[in-house]
């Protein structure tokens, strides 16, 4: 047995562990690097250090620490109650309004990472506090950034038309972006039926209402004694100011947002050091822990040559149709673990064989390989299932992770497989 495959048979026993005990699946990963990465590969300690997610952790770590001290401020709420009577108390309709905001925003530029870490500490919040589904407002996010995400503008888009653009394939840009959205809208629209949202839609409420119908007895009494809830109060101010300063850091000026987080977060405990107290405890350590641990271990496989190998089978597929399918799958099995703007800039130029056979649109395989990539994002692993499963209220982290983790998987069966028959079979838009 070759050292691939017994790689990808430790990575199913630590989901499997992870699923069924209670031990977090991180502590897995990091040992499990040390065993399979230095014991049986023979990797040095140097080269598992390296690939240690430096960068997510201060991504995740400083995005939470930022939010920790927002969300004690009560300044989320604010937000929330202001984003329902925007809505006119129309619950069904926030998840709608996430979606369109993560799509314009990835549209125009933003990464997905960053666009997330803005919105899902706000989205979540209204969903644990107006009783939303939090995966499913979780799920209609990423949604929304994938839709938007092969815009010419985008990282994503940048790749896939650059490939082709360098290989004189025809395309068309505005076409990918059509077919990544009606693929995403389509998904968004089943998880919101499936999840409750018919019901929302019929159910109107004010936002003050809901909060006293829905919120525990302590919250109700901290609402009704409190006279600062739900107005705009000096710190509250400061705080808005901050996330401003944070989204145009990020947005505007490419900071890297975990190190703009960080850096937001000192400034107001700077400013108020006497509300600053908690703010560490209520971080996530245990995802943050479980994300870097299990990220750690998947860097050692791409040490040791697995996603190569995988990729790699491409080449040995004749029929075109079958290979694109082939591909989507693969796509979306090393996406769920691995950079999906690594895998997109190593098979799209692996692909060119397909692209060039007369008998295939170009346009459908492209546009069935970036949406199988790219729809398995919200997956527990990867960096924008880790920013929604450290910002989920109302539910025990190890619960939600198995929501996104069974999510993911689903998506991974039948992602690409409907990708494939909408922009292969069926050849759309119609």
């Amino acid at each position: 047995m070759n050292i691939e495959i017994i790689s990808i048979i430790v990575l199913l026993i630590l989901f499997v562990i992870g699923s069924t005990l209670p031990i977090n699946i991180g502590v897995l990963g990091f040992v499990a690097a040390f065993i399979v990465g230095s014991l049986i590969s023979g990797l040095s300690l140097d080269d598992i250090y390296s690939v240690f997610p430096a960068d997510l952790f201060i991504l995740i770590a400083g995005i939470t620490y930022l939010f920790a001290i927002i969300q004690k401020s009560g300044t989320i709420d604010l937000i929330a109650s202001w984003g329902l009577r925007l809505v006119k108390g129309n619950l069904g309709l926030i998840p709608w309004i996430m979606f369109v905001l993560s799509m314009i925003l990835t549209s125009i530029g933003t990464s997905g990472i960053a666009v997330v870490s803005i919105l899902a500490p706000i989205a979540l919040r209204m969903a644990y506090q107006y009783k939303i589904s939090p995966l499913m407002m979780g799920v209609l996010i990423v949604m929304g950034v994938n839709a938007g995400s092969f815009s010419p503008l985008n990282i994503f888009g940048v790749i896939v038309n650059g490939v082709l653009d360098s290989r004189n394939l025809a395309h068309s840009p505005a076409m990918l972006v059509v077919n990544c959205i009606i693929y995403f809208f389509i998904i968004a629209l089943i998880f919101f039926i499936m999840f409750g949202g018919i019901r929302l839609l019929k159910k109107q409420t004010t936002a003050m209402e809901f909060i006293a119908a829905t919120a525990d007895d302590a919250q109700i009494n901290n609402h009704l004694n409190d006279k600062q809830d739900g107005q705009l109060t000096l710190y509250k101010g400061v705080i808005l100011v901050a996330i401003g300063f944070l989204v145009v850091l990020a947005l505007g000026f490419d900071v890297n947002i975990g190190f703009a987080a960080l850096m937001v977060g000192l400034a107001l405990a700077l400013a108020f050091p006497s509300k600053q107290e908690g703010v560490f405890k209520d971080m996530p350590w245990g995802v943050i822990f479980l994300v870097t641990g299990m990220m750690t271990y998947v860097g050692v496989l791409e040490k040791i040559g697995v996603m190569e190998s995988i990729t790699n089978l491409i080449s040995s597929m004749d029929n075109p149709v079958i290979a694109t399918l082939t591909v989507s799958y693969i796509g979306g099995i090393v996406s769920a673990f691995a950079s999906t703007t690594g895998f997109l800039a190593a098979v799209i130029p692996m692909s060119v064989p397909i692209l060039e056979d007369p008998s295939v649109s170009s346009l459908g395989v492209v546009s069935a390989i970036a949406a199988a990539s790219s729809i398995v994002d919200l997956s527990p692993l990867s960096s924008v299932g880790a920013l929604l499963l450290a910002n989920v209220q109302g539910i025990k982290e190890r619960v939600f992770f198995r929501q996104l983790l069974f999510v993911a998987l689903a998506f991974v069966a039948f992602g690409p497989g409907l990708a494939w028959l909408l922009f292969m079979v069926i050849g759309m838009p119609w």
